[in-house]
């Protein structure tokens, strides 16, 4: 399945949610029996019970789509398409890159060589910070370590 479809069927699953919530209103206003207030309440209840589930959906079809968007950025630097540092590819132990930096740029502190696998942006925004340099030259240096 390609990527497309997958972002169709995810906006199909979104509308068909949406439309299925908007009809359970409807039909409550028209068939509810208690009063006007009491049945208030219950449309507020409903209605965050949807709103989660709507919000849940949003926050893994974002997920998915940054996860695209980070394997297609690798995909065109891989071939070229970009310049070599748009991503960060570490080569060998951190532990090692890590001992390297140290020897090159004393002013770096444990802290600032904390990292997590996945959270590598965070890592190239704290060098560039403490190192002043852009974010592609910090980028390209660690993977050339």
């Amino acid at each position: 399945m390609s990527y497309q479809e997958q972002d169709n069927n995810a906006g199909k699953i979104l509308l068909a949610a949406l439309a299925g919530a908007g009809a359970g209103i409807i039909a409550g206003m028209l068939l509810a029996p208690d009063k006007g207030t009491a049945t208030r309440e219950n449309w507020k209840g409903v209605a965050s019970k949807y709103s989660g589930q709507l919000g849940e959906q949003a926050t893994k079809i974002g997920s998915d789509l940054e996860a695209k968007f980070k394997e297609y950025a690798g995909k065109l630097e891989d071939l070229g398409v970009t310049l070599p540092g748009s991503s960060l590819k570490l080569k060998g132990e951190w532990n090692d890159i890590k001992g390297k930096l140290k020897q090159q740029y004393a002013q770096l502190t444990d802290e600032d060589l904390t990292y997590t696998e996945g959270q590598g942006d965070e890592l190239v925004g704290r060098l560039q910070s403490k190192l002043g340099k852009g974010k592609a030259e910090i980028t390209k240096m660690l993977n050339d370590m």
